[in-house]
């Protein structure tokens, strides 16, 4: 979808789910003391990183501790930080980041910039794009800390593993991008989030390469 309408879509969803937005929030502050949002760095169009919006998942004073990705059993995490992400509500506000043309609703997942290294030549394919709330790789990743749950060392698993299958897909994504992929994205987003498997579609899977230089 071009970006203006993704732009429109996005306030017109960030208006609709403000009531839920603000009702997790007061959930948010009321088990922990602390900021409601969370402002992650994440790399954004132009290779830029940004302030990517998130209800605050962790204790207030565990944000910073700690590998940059968060398993599922992972002891910062609060109870209400748990249930936000294992349905992703903790990423409503991003939708104000579409708003601003930060982001997409559909786009390659954002990441960390202490995983990024523009010089490999996927990454910088992928992450100089703008990134997106949903996508593939949030459709096939969309339990990765239960992946990383039995991993002894989960940060070198995730740069060595689990990345370069996620930018392979992520740049499949880019090559093929539709208005008719972005909305299929967009309708099996929910059943992802319901803990369905999801079949990529046999031209993408066909186009996702091996990950040697990722």
């Amino acid at each position: 979808m071009p970006d203006p309408v993704q732009r429109v879509a996005g306030l017109v969803f960030a208006i609709l789910t403000g009531p839920l937005l603000l009702v997790l929030g007061l959930a948010v502050r009321l088990e922990t003391s602390g900021p409601i949002l969370f402002r992650a760095e994440r790399m954004g169009a132009g290779g830029r990183p940004f302030r990517c919006l998130k209800l605050r998942t962790m204790r207030a004073n565990r944000t910073d501790e700690g590998p940059g990705i968060t398993r599922g059993r992972d002891a910062r995490v609060t109870r209400v930080g748990g249930l936000l992400r294992r349905f992703r509500l903790d990423e409503l506000p991003q939708l104000w980041n579409v708003v601003a043309g930060q982001m997409r609703l559909v786009g390659p997942r954002p990441e960390d910039p202490r995983y990024v290294d523009l010089d490999l030549p996927l990454h910088r394919e992928v992450f100089t794009a703008r990134p997106g709330i949903t996508g593939l790789t949030q459709l096939v990743y969309h339990d990765e800390g239960r992946l990383l749950d039995h991993s002894e060392d989960p940060d070198t698993h995730y740069r060595e593993e689990i990345l370069p299958r996620k930018v392979a897909i992520d740049a499949a994504y880019l090559r093929h991008r539709s208005t008719k992929l972005d909305l299929w994205i967009l309708a099996h987003t929910p059943l992802a989030l319901l803990g369905r498997p999801i079949r990529l579609p046999a031209t993408l899977q066909a186009a996702i390469q091996e990950p040697t230089d990722a």
